[in-house]
């Protein structure tokens, strides 16, 4: 079994790391988990501040790295899907784990974002 190598500048696990874990990454992985196969403008509209250019680079990178499937319909008017494959799955749930553990902790990090910017010591 390949293993990638996070620190090595070199290593394509740094791009799949990229798509990921980039704002959009990350927002598309836990709106696909949370609430399963959804069309491109139901994401957009879940996923507030999103642009239409950012939300359709953010699936192709995704979808490139065989962690989101996109599925076409083939009808008129078009319906495209997205939903997480098997992979993206268990990437999700890890994902959706950081992004519960900001959302319980934010009156924490905001606490000493604003300590610090008071000129108090933090802690």
């Amino acid at each position: 079994m390949l293993r990638g190598e996070l620190m090595a500048a070199a290593c394509p696990s740094r791009e799949v790391l990229q798509h990921m874990t980039s704002r959009w990454g990350v927002l598309v992985l836990v709106a696909l988990l949370t609430h399963g196969v959804q069309r491109f403008s139901e994401l957009r509209r879940r996923i507030g501040g999103v642009s239409e250019k950012m939300l359709a680079q953010t699936l192709q990178g995704l979808e490139a790295d065989g962690i989101v499937e996109r599925s076409d319909h083939g009808v008129v008017p078009p319906r495209v899907d997205y939903r997480l494959t098997p992979l993206g799955m268990e990437a999700a749930e890890r994902v959706a784990g950081l992004a519960d553990w900001i959302e319980t902790n934010l009156w924490r990090v905001m606490a000493q974002r604003r300590e610090r910017e008071d000129g108090r010591p933090a802690g």
